[in-house]
């Protein structure tokens, strides 16, 4: 299937800021749909696990569909592949195999993270073994809480003592492991949380992302609140929870480094930090996002929603790819501004101007009044920005 003809509106000049922005390195995302179950504050693009001849199928298009992408990226370096969900713990060691050899055939790897996010209840000795004959460099464990009782008002499959046990068994085998940790829960009391902490900083668990629970719209958690039988927990209390354990985790040793993860120096997930510095990255599997530089722009994709529509994409189109629009210079300037001021890095200015086509121009009270600092080419929000970062946005870009 031919690529998009967009309009090349000032391509000479394009041409050599694409180059230069196509200079970073790629990121890949391979998104696995299935679930054994749903969980009831998931809003993502899940399907329940039924059939394991559409999951072979699904491995086979997505392998396709990689392809596609390397004939319109070109040839690259590669920093990160990361399979999200989904729970792409689920997929046999076969499966994993097959799509990061595919990786690794069409782009250059070396060196590359390979990151995989996983239910502490799929963590066992024989998947270990498969996840590290893949090529597995980085385990992420959905643990949310350590506490049962939050665990079952969260819906989760498995309990505190399965996430430590699986826990224990990932730092053990692998160079970097990160925990997903859920904050403002209903009836969750502070000291549990601060258990929580303590438990994650005894297993030596080197990276640590907290969110706080939001109840998303059309999710069994937004019907039970419309029904009154479910309460959200206040912003002040979520906002309690928050400044203890970014008091917690600093005070060992953890990086701050963007809005909601904290790492020890060297274990930043490289995947995450790609779309946080609006680096390309590849997007293959159902519901799948991209982003890639050409010379008609940032080019912003998605695939088909549903696992049985993107196998039939890709066989009869060769790809699965329902959107591709062409980012305007504002909305690609917008997307950087965002999610640079995300990380404690910042953004960079020489950057932002390649994309928006001019220098930034910043109201000198926004560093007055403490929300941004610069320093050379590096613009940052500051820990008292980063709460009000949609604000902040907004006032930078006017």
């Amino acid at each position: 299937m031919p690529l998009p003809s967009f309009s090349r509106i000032n391509s000479l000049t394009v041409r050599p800021m694409v180059q230069r922005l196509n200079a970073d390195p790629l990121a890949v995302y391979l998104h696995w749909p299935y679930c054994a179950a749903i969980c009831p504050y998931c809003d993502f693009n899940v399907h329940l696990d039924k059939r394991a001849d559409e999951g072979e199928q699904l491995v086979a298009a997505m392998v396709a569909d990689l392809a596609y992408w390397r004939d319109w990226s070109g040839a690259r370096e590669v920093s990160s592949i990361h399979f999200g969900g989904g729970t792409p713990s689920l997929l046999t060691g076969a499966q994993l195999t097959t799509l990061t050899e595919a990786v690794r055939s069409l782009w250059t790897t070396e060196g590359a993270e390979i990151a995989l996010e996983a239910n502490p209840n799929d963590v066992t000795e024989a998947r270990i073994a498969a996840w590290r004959a893949a090529g597995l460099t980085r385990l992420s464990l959905g643990v949310q809480s350590f506490d049962d009782a939050v665990l079952t008002r969260l819906g989760r499959d498995h309990d505190g003592a399965s996430a430590r046990h699986a826990l224990s068994h990932a730092v053990d085998n692998f160079a970097s492991v990160s925990a997903d940790l859920i904050f403002g829960v209903a009836g969750e009391r502070e000291a549990r949380l601060s258990e929580d902490l303590d438990i994650l900083l005894d297993l030596g668990v080197a990276h640590i992302s907290t969110y706080q629970l939001t109840i998303e719209t059309g999710t069994a958690f937004a019907r039970a609140e419309a029904r009154g039988t479910r309460r959200a927990v206040s912003e002040d209390q979520s906002a309690e929870d928050f400044e203890m354990i970014s008091a917690r985790l600093r005070a060992a040793g953890y990086r701050h480094y963007e809005v909601s993860n904290f790492a020890k120096p060297g274990a930043e997930s490289r995947h995450n930090l790609a779309y946080w510095r609006g680096y390309d990255y590849v997007g293959v599997g159902p519901g799948a996002h991209g982003r890639l530089w050409t010379d008609a722009g940032r080019i912003a994709t998605e695939t088909a929603l549903r696992p049985t529509d993107y196998i039939r994409a890709v066989k009869t189109d060769g790809t699965a790819l329902t959107d591709r629009d062409r980012l305007s210079a504002e909305a690609a300037a917008e997307e950087y501004v965002m999610m640079g001021l995300r990380i404690e890095d910042g953004l960079s200015l020489s950057r932002l101007a390649d994309i928006q086509g001019q220098a930034l121009a910043i109201d000198p009270a926004l560093v007055e009044e403490g929300l941004l600092s610069i320093n050379g080419d590096r613009l940052r929000a500051t820990p008292r920005g980063r709460m009000v970062l949609d604000a902040l946005t907004r006032a930078l870009l006017l």
